[in-house]
């Protein structure tokens, strides 16, 4: 069941165990049950710290980890062997690495609460959250997970009518669906946490924002010596939602998550005040400038420095929010094991629509590509690779005019550009690939912005407003890439340095 590189992670693994856990085994006389009794059997040999049982769990295949109530009913290879991992080493009695006063806030929840959470092991995203939830039934034993693999138990996906992964189901109900963290589900269940920064006095520069852009100019600040602070209403910012990042320079390869807990990590290393959880409601400028949170929170500093990023573009058309995680995604790596057999549409002739209806032509029965110029964008080699697929069927020129369906998307209807005539296209699922939208509605206009929404800055970073410095992909950057999000933070921190010192 395990190849050799498998179980040489496994060992270096299991070494770290603190203590005897148990694993009970759930299984009948199917394939997919005697696959995963060999993957918990080969685990177990590997420690004798680990031992088998056999019982009867309320779904089956499945295996439960000690008396945690974590429950995999899948076998946890790909993305979710760390999943895996980690609640073993952690049910072992190992502490889970989290911050001490949300570990408080974990364990003083009374409530009663079991979370499902619906993934495909194809997910990147979904271990973050299988992840946060496993610490939390660890840590309080009112809570209970168990992680449901929908290629296993296709009958509850379509029960429950999931068509995006991850899918968290709370006592029954859904609770949410796509990437969350750890402090976003604490918050949901047991309420927004204090603010413990001292905000009697202003900071010198306050952060807004906490992906690459943010986190580089919160650090360059803290390195001068500054009063910082830092808005975010999730650490890692759109990095979370990239799969595999090769172009950091110096770093030949590395996942968005890892990327993301990377760019905390450093920014812990300094005296910033990190405030998550929040976001920035408005701005305004008096002798300071004052940022109102959503609940109306007043947070006032001397400069400011907008690093609110972007996030995927939605096409805009009727039936596109009424089916979003109802057939209407975003992402094929989470989403595309949902269709498979089915028929799907990529809305999007760019570099990331063309590497999705690749991605998905191998897993559903057919997709059509509906790109909005005569040509598609995409590097030719990308198109060379398109136009060998047998199931890929590509309209150009076209324009989007609905997703229709019922209780989820059963079509898609769009019109040619040049003659106006309108085609339907009869398919159950459609992914949006057409690019970022800049996060910076929230401003107004407050600082002049271009018709796209981007913050204009100078070589500075300044924006049109003294004061207020913006970097990363919010802005007018010519090229949105990680590497350049980090050089105009960095850029930003030091212009809002010199111009305080100049004041």
């Amino acid at each position: 069941m395990l190849d050799a590189t498998i179980v040489k992670q496994l060992e270096s693994y299991v070494a770290l165990l603190e203590g005897d856990v148990v694993l009970t085994l759930s299984v009948g006389s199917d394939e997919t049950s005697l696959k995963l009794k060999s993957f918990v059997e080969e685990v177990a040999a590997l420690s004798p710290r680990i031992s088998v049982v056999s019982d009867t769990l309320s779904r089956t295949p499945s295996f439960a980890i000690g008396d945690t109530g974590i429950v995999f009913a899948a076998i946890p290879l790909g993305h979710e062997l760390s999943s895996f991992v980690l609640a073993l080493i952690q049910a072992s009695g190992r502490a889970p690495k989290v911050d001490a006063s949300l570990i408080q806030r974990i364990q003083g929840i009374t409530d009663s609460l079991h979370f499902e959470t619906y993934v495909s092991l194809s997910c990147h995203i979904c271990p973050d959250v299988v992840q946060a939830l496993n610490i939390m039934a660890v840590l309080n034993p009112n809570i209970s997970h168990t992680m449901i693999d929908g290629g296993i138990f296709k009958s509850e996906i379509e029960a429950h009518n999931i068509m995006a992964v991850p899918t968290v189901m709370l006592n029954g109900e859904e609770f949410s669906g796509g990437r969350i963290t750890l402090e976003e589900i604490v918050d949901k269940v047991g309420g927004k946490a204090a603010i413990t920064a001292d905000l009697s006095k202003p900071y010198d520069i306050l952060v807004i924002g906490g992906g690459p852009a943010g986190s580089s100019s919160a650090i360059y600040a803290a390195r001068k010596g500054l009063r910082v602070g830092m808005i975010t209403d999730r650490m890692g910012g759109q990095v979370l939602e990239t799969l595999s990042i090769e172009n950091l320079i110096s770093v030949p390869q590395t996942e968005g998550p890892k990327l993301a807990m990377a760019l905390e990590a450093h920014v812990n290393e300094y005296p910033i005040d990190i405030i998550k959880s929040r976001t920035v409601a408005s701005l305004r400028k008096d002798d300071l400038s004052v940022a109102t949170l959503e609940d109306g929170t007043e947070i006032r500093s001397k400069m400011v420095i907008l690093a609110t990023g972007a996030r995927w573009r939605n096409v805009n058309v009727p039936g596109e929010q009424a089916f979003k995680n109802k057939g209407v995604a975003y992402c094929p790596h989470c989403d595309g094991p949902l269709f498979e057999g089915k028929r799907v549409a990529v809305i999007g002739g760019g570099n990331s629509g063309i590497e999705a209806a690749i991605d998905l032509a191998g897993i559903t029965k057919h997709v059509t590509v509906v790109e909005f110029m005569p040509e598609l964008k995409a590097d030719e080699v990308l198109q060379k690779r398109l136009a060998t697929l047998e199931n890929v069927t590509v309209v150009t020129n076209a324009q989007t005019m609905s997703i229709e369906g019922a209780d989820s998307v059963n079509g898609l209807r769009y019109k040619n550009r040049d003659t106006d005539v309108e085609s339907h296209v009869d398919l159950e699922g459609v992914f949006v690939q057409i690019g970022l939208v800049p996060n910076t509605e929230w401003l107004g206009d407050f600082v002049e912005k271009t018709k796209q929404g981007e913050i204009i800055v100078d070589k500075h970073g300044a924006t049109s407003v003294p004061g207020i410095f913006a970097a990363g992909d919010c802005t007018d950057s010519s090229y949105k890439q990680i590497i350049i999000a980090m050089g105009s933070g960095a850029t930003a921190a030091l212009g809002a340095f010199d111009a305080l010192i100049r004041e």
